[in-house]
């Protein structure tokens, strides 16, 4: 089946036309008026009822998301168009960037290609579809990769759960050249090692990447870093400050946490195997204090239900981390849940910070790196949060 076919067309209601003018990418199944599609195409047509052309769409039927839009325009899509849509994504990380080792080349909506994940690793690729229009040109996309950043090897990681709402098998494994156990990566003056076959998300926590350098800068004296994860934060404080201990609860990722001290020679870093959350506690009964202290969980809020629940979380870890800074000790706090706001994730550090009897000052308010671009219009690409902040 030809992929780029203009038989298969959607009728969209007005609020839906409102929706994509505003600069959403998203056609919820509510705003569909009228279908005339065969089967389960990737791409269809979008028009209004009279009939004009308002662009062209990835389609899923089973989806509650039933359009993505991919472009506005009345000429049909192509080939060509997929290739200059990376082509021009991965230039402007060119411009950003130049040769820095490890980055998101396209974030989906973000740039344009909406559920289209690529990111770099070195020489090597991970990619992810994840909407059935997306995961129906994965060989297209593929083969433009190949064409375009000549990598040594292609990973796919599928195995993402939001795929099932497209009706999407869960997958993961290497679709063209190979990939080996370990890469070697660059974050700063810090190297760290990657398992695309079973890391994080495509191997990864590439998001927080210009956050870490930037929060090492302001290290100093003793350190706590909570959910370490592979140790990535306590590295680029370790060099600047006299002791890190870098806490997490999975056995696993505090091995690879070790491995990535050991390429750097670092050695003032204590990994401790714990719940974050009564770690805190514990820390606060013994009296311990710290110049700096780092908050990075996984998402708290999965979806809106999950959000008094976060609250309660974030609320908690701040207020003790806040219980445990020295006078002008600085926090540094993260919240990857989008259906946490930021306005509404810094309310919650304030109320933290009053419950804590601390005034604290915003030194720098940050979002996820810039290779993972926020769409004006689409507020649904803004989901990292992070503040700098010091305690007084």
């Amino acid at each position: 089946m030809n992929p780029f076919t203009v038989s298969n067309k959607v009728q969209i209601t007005p609020a839906g036309i409102r929706r994509i003018r505003r600069g959403h990418l998203w056609i919820y199944a509510g705003d569909v008026a009228k279908e005339k599609v065969e089967g389960n195409p990737p791409i269809v047509q979008i028009v209004d009822a009279a009939g004009n052309i308002l662009g062209y769409a990835f389609y899923s039927r089973e989806s509650q998301i039933r359009l993505r839009m991919l472009s506005r325009d009345a000429e049909p899509l192509s080939r060509e168009f997929f290739r200059d849509r990376i082509l021009h994504s991965i230039a402007r990380r060119q411009i950003q960037f130049g040769s820095s080792s490890a980055g998101r080349l396209v974030f989906g909506e973000g740039d344009l290609l909406p559920g289209i994940i690529i990111d770099r690793y070195g020489d090597y690729l991970a990619l992810q579809t994840l909407s059935s229009g997306a995961d129906a040109l994965k060989p297209l996309l593929i083969d433009l990769l190949k064409e375009i950043v000549s990598p040594s090897g292609i990973m796919e990681r599928n195995d993402v759960k939001a795929r099932r709402l497209e009706g999407l098998e869960e997958t993961s494994g290497v679709v063209w050249g190979s990939i080996p156990e370990e890469v070697i990566i660059q974050e700063g003056a810090i190297r760290l090692s990657v398992n695309l076959l079973h890391g994080q998300k495509t191997g990864f926590f590439l998001d927080q990447s210009q956050n870490r350098v930037e929060a090492g800068r302001y290290a100093s004296g003793q350190v706590l870093d909570c959910f370490t994860n592979t140790g990535a934060f306590a590295l680029q404080f370790a060099p600047n400050c006299e002791s890190v201990l870098a806490v997490d609860i999975s056995q696993d990722s505090l091995v690879q946490a070790r491995r990535n001290g050991e390429l750097n020679g670092i050695r003032n870093i204590e990994y401790v195997e714990a719940n974050v959350f009564d770690y805190l506690r514990d820390l606060e009964s013994a009296g311990r204090l710290f110049d700096l202290i780092c908050l990075d969980p996984p998402a708290f809020a999965k979806n809106r239900k999950a959000l008094a629940g976060a609250r309660s979380g974030y609320k908690e870890i701040n207020l003790r981390a806040l219980k445990l800074l020295r006078p002008e000790g600085i926090l540094i706090t993260s919240s990857c849940s989008y259906h946490m706001l930021e306005d509404d994730f810094f309310g919650v550090i304030c109320e933290a910070a009053q419950d804590a009897r601390r005034q604290v000052q915003v030194i720098e308010r940050r979002s996820q790196a810039s290779d993972h671009p926020i769409l004006a219009g689409m507020p649904e690409t803004h989901y990292l949060k992070c503040f700098f902040l010091r305690a007084l």
